[in-house]
């Protein structure tokens, strides 16, 4: 299984250009129930700027969101997985740089974007797969 297959595709990506005010990335993040939006023109990735940055950079240090742009609190060139590259390498990937979220790309183009939470769902689906299997083989459990 490939980052291709389990990635939200480009359709389903928050973006916005690095001049958008930040309380505009808030009510994007709020109005499509993400926690990040990545900071790109066109298919060029700028950055990326979370729900915990927000909270963080701009909360918890009492900047005013109405003065602060994208470029201002992003993290700047953010690590992004290969499309092609696997499951298992990523979650090495998101492990190693400290992330839970990675933009997705082929190539130079952005196409699309997986977290920690899109791998967590897809472990309970095939764990409850695998319990299914069991079930099926297995005598019914009794509790005592």
């Amino acid at each position: 299984m490939t980052v291709r297959d389990i990635a939200r595709p480009k359709e389903e990506l928050v973006t916005a250009e690095p001049d958008t005010e930040v309380r505009e990335l808030a009510r994007q993040m709020r109005d499509r129930s993400v926690g990040s939006v990545i900071v790109a023109n066109d298919d060029e990735i700028h950055g990326i700027v979370t729900d915990r940055d927000l909270a963080i950079e701009v909360g918890g240090e009492g900047r005013n969101p109405d003065k602060l742009t994208a470029k201002e609190v992003m993290a700047e060139d953010p690590f992004t997985v290969e499309a092609d590259s696997g499951v298992y390498e990523l979650f090495r990937e998101l492990r190693e740089h400290g992330v839970r979220r990675a933009p997705v790309v082929d190539g130079d183009e952005l196409c699309g974007i997986v977290t920690a939470d899109d791998l967590l769902v897809l472990l309970e689906d095939e764990m409850h797969e695998l319990s299914q299997i069991i079930r099926s083989e297995s005598p019914p459990y009794t509790p005592a």
